[in-house]
């Protein structure tokens, strides 16, 4: 069964504010002392909690990726129809970066400064959200469940505030290190990535299981840069036979094509962020060069016709999301959302943004995953492992079992775990 999960990517700019939110009241506070508590919390009111997040709503990183807060949105508007969060329903603000990390810094402090909310949820990229951290932590604003597997979020001691949500890229690098070790042995592995910090940790990975000396080549992009062919003529002349990329989706089908065109073969092994096959081949137009691609993912499958979560994402998708083409983004947005609210309810009757840290490192956290969540006092990082799988006929088919690890130098170790169940109704019962 194949499993897998992602964030996608595109091409443009212009700051815009969207809305993603169901924004209805109800009378039922269920925080007795309510409104003088409330009122001193930022974002939070007797009957309403609103969060906000900036995301690539337009830009290089919106194909795939602009699918996600409309997703997050939609469970929350499922939630908001069951009663909401101890009586209160949740708005979520979605501000449009572009991917520009410099728009990240004026969407961000219009949210927390102008539209003060209680948190900061699902900020999507590595460069753009690197540029907000410091100015979230400085001001105790919650920053949850960040869209992105930069090894930078587990940082608790640094960044109290902040807290990751998938597989880090170090961890998921050392999954697909792992597998090329077992199964590749002796030939020329190579490495494709993003030049910032989503690629370097990506190969920080690969390199912990294979070593320096395990990699014959290692080109990077730019995104505001589309050709790539420099660099593909370069792993075509150094004869890779493997190729990890840590790509976002449109780099994905700009290598694939790229390399097609120059006819070079190599296996290629793309992160879980870069792989979403109904992203990618919308992106190519061009199936059989996705066809055999590896991958990984922590998440159930999106081709599962039997899964509960799948279904019940499906159903949410259908009432409250358009009927959005079902995909991994969807499906990501929406484990964040289930995710968040889980949290919101550990965090009391009358939440605090102390509250919500406390519970998220308390930890005990089940969901969607198909491995567990890492979250502790010590541990801000989110999903601790990885699944392989490949596209195959156009569907991505999980293979073998799910992998754990950590960013350092443990073993990579096989995890026969299950998901979490789907509570009644699919929203986490109150604490």
């Amino acid at each position: 069964m194949a499993r897998h999960t992602r964030r996608g990517i595109v091409l443009v700019a212009t700051i815009g504010l969207v809305t993603a939110l169901s924004a209805c009241t109800s009378g039922n506070s269920g925080s007795g002392g309510g409104n003088n508590a409330a009122a001193a919390v930022p974002g939070i009111t007797a009957t309403t909690v609103t969060v906000g997040s900036h995301q690539p709503l337009t830009g290089p990183a919106a194909p795939g990726y602009s699918k996600i807060s409309p997703a997050t949105n939609a469970y929350f508007q499922w939630v908001n129809a069951h009663g909401g969060v101890n009586g209160r329903k949740i708005i979520y603000k979605v501000m449009d970066d572009t991917y520009n990390p410099a728009t990240t810094v004026t969407v961000v402090h219009q949210l927390v400064q102008q539209d003060k909310v209680f948190a900061i949820l699902n900020g999507l990229g590595t460069p753009t959200h690197t540029n907000v951290i410091q100015f979230l932590n400085d001001n105790k604003v919650p920053d949850l469940f960040v869209a992105s597997g930069s090894t930078t979020w587990n940082q608790p001691q640094k960044y109290p505030w902040t807290f990751g949500y998938q597989t880090d890229y170090t961890v998921e690098g050392k999954v697909l290190g792992s597998y090329i070790k077992q199964n590749y042995a002796g030939q020329k592995v190579c490495f494709f990535g993003q030049g910032d910090d989503f690629g370097a940790d990506e190969l920080a990975g690969v390199k912990l299981e294979l070593g320096d000396s395990g990699i014959t080549s290692a080109q990077t992009y730019v995104v505001t840069n589309q050709n790539v062919g420099p660099q593909i003529g370069a792993l075509k002349a150094a004869g890779c036979q493997v190729t990890v990329a840590a790509t976002i989706p449109g780099f994905t089908a700009l290598a694939l094509g790229t390399a097609a065109q120059l006819k070079f073969q190599t296996q290629w092994m793309v992160s879980s962020v870069g792989a979403d096959y109904n992203t990618v081949n919308g992106l190519l137009k061009v199936p059989p060069l996705l066809e055999g691609v590896i991958t990984c993912g922590y998440l159930p499958s999106t081709s599962s016709d039997t899964d509960p979560w799948i279904t019940l994402f499906k159903q949410i998708n259908q009432q409250y999301n358009n009927n959005a083409p079902w995909d991994g983004n969807v499906e990501y947005g929406m484990s964040v959302g289930y995710l968040f609210v889980q949290a919101l309810q550990a965090a009391g009757k009358n939440p605090t943004r102390e509250s919500i840290v406390q519970a998220i490192e308390k930890g005990g956290f089940t969901g969607p995953g198909i491995v567990p969540l890492a979250f502790s006092s010590t541990n801000h990082s989110g999903y601790t492992g990885v699944q392989l799988a490949k596209i195959t006929n156009g569907q991505t088919v999980a293979f073998g079992s799910a992998y754990t690890t950590d960013d350092g130098s443990g073993p990579v170790v096989a995890y026969n775990g299950t998901e979490g169940a789907v509570p009644p109704n699919g929203i986490p019962a109150s604490g």
